[in-house]
């Protein structure tokens, strides 16, 4: 984006306070290290919430936070305090002010410099979400003690699959009141796009961000037995050595006793046999279930064909490529083709 990888902490920047509403944070994370941070700024009013078992209490980069849970009860897969046991509010607080790491990739893919929009920015987490969602409490409370903590702006990445009147949406409610006390909301437009209405937050008083492309491309090649390569995307994370695998198709390793062809052609959770699927590269018809069926039925790799496109790279459980029709197609017919040995190499 353009954006200097040099950052001097002691400016006006640095008096700006961001109050990210999410999962909380992993405050550990070198993109929210206090170095060369004074103390927070005198219009701070907020608390921090940390618990002992956490190993941590807030610093001069995380300046407060907090946690809600109306209802009282808390899940296994949650931490009850503002750590993050979900990744996705550490995520979103590091994006709007983590500091700059060098050598930041996943596993050597895109590797570089990570930094926040603003670096020298104050961060508050209010955790709002939880493994179970978001409750509209939860919510409405996080935005209450943001205002009067003393907060800039609001970081809210939340948004529901459909959407609300303004007088019966959460957000919608509580941004107004952040924007009647001068407070700027900046929320999350949702993940259904690019495709038309699909935006989730949308009031007029807030801003709401979309989703933006790269100028990279990640790709996995398969090649088949007949020595065709054709070049699908992932993020894929492992080795197999070069080695090549039998080929076989979800819809034809149906597992019957509990699903159908149908479920089976999609590869998703208990709709393969694993006796078929078993140590096989399984073409599936969607990526949407990144794999997890697959994987489940001990499959040694998945390849996925879907009319959504692959505009994007995804992460899978196990050695994955993701095609479009035309090529998935292609490798369609090669698996239903009597002249070759099915053999398949991620």
């Amino acid at each position: 984006m353009g954006f200097p990888q040099q950052v001097e902490r002691a400016t006006m920047e640095s008096d700006v306070i961001i109050g990210v509403l999410d999962t909380g944070i992993w405050p550990e994370s070198l993109s929210f290290d206090d170095k060369g941070l004074g103390p927070p700024p005198s219009k701070w009013k907020g608390s921090c919430q940390f618990q002992p078992q956490d190993n941590f209490t807030c610093n001069n980069k995380i300046i407060g936070a907090k946690y809600y849970r109306s209802d009282g009860l808390f899940l296994p897969d949650d931490f009850e305090s503002p750590r993050d046991s979900d990744g996705h509010g550490t995520h979103t607080a590091s994006t709007a002010a983590g500091n700059l790491v060098d050598g930041a990739s996943l596993y050597a893919f895109g590797s570089g410099t990570a930094r926040g929009g603003v670096p020298s920015a104050r961060i508050a987490v209010y955790k709002i979400c939880w493994s179970d969602g978001c409750e509209d409490a939860d919510i409405l409370a996080g935005f209450d003690d943001a205002i009067s903590d003393g907060v800039d702006i609001i970081s809210i990445s939340v948004g529901g699959g459909q959407t609300k009147d303004y007088f019966e949406d959460a957000i919608s409610i509580a941004s107004f009141h952040a924007m009647k006390n001068g407070i700027l909301t900046v929320s999350s437009a949702g993940n259904e796009g690019p495709g038309r209405s699909t935006i989730s937050n949308f009031s007029p008083w807030s801003l709401s961000v979309a989703a933006s492309t790269i100028d990279r491309k990640f790709s996995t090649k398969v090649q088949l037995g007949n020595n065709k390569i054709y070049e699908g995307v992932s993020i894929n994370t492992f080795d197999l050595k070069n080695k090549t695998y039998p080929m076989i198709y979800g819809g034809d390793a149906a597992n019957t006793t509990s699903t159908s062809t149908i479920s089976s052609r999609f590869c998703f959770p208990n709709s393969l046999d694993k006796n078929l699927v078993k140590g096989k590269i399984v073409l599936c018809d969607t990526k949407r279930g990144k794999g997890i069926g697959a994987l489940l039925a001990g499959a040694a790799g998945t390849v996925a064909r879907d009319q959504d496109g692959v505009d994007h790279s995804s992460l899978f459980p196990l050695p994955a490529s993701c095609f479009n029709l035309v090529d998935g197609r292609n490798i369609f017919q090669y698996v239903n083709s009597t002249r070759y040995d099915y053999s398949i190499r991620i």
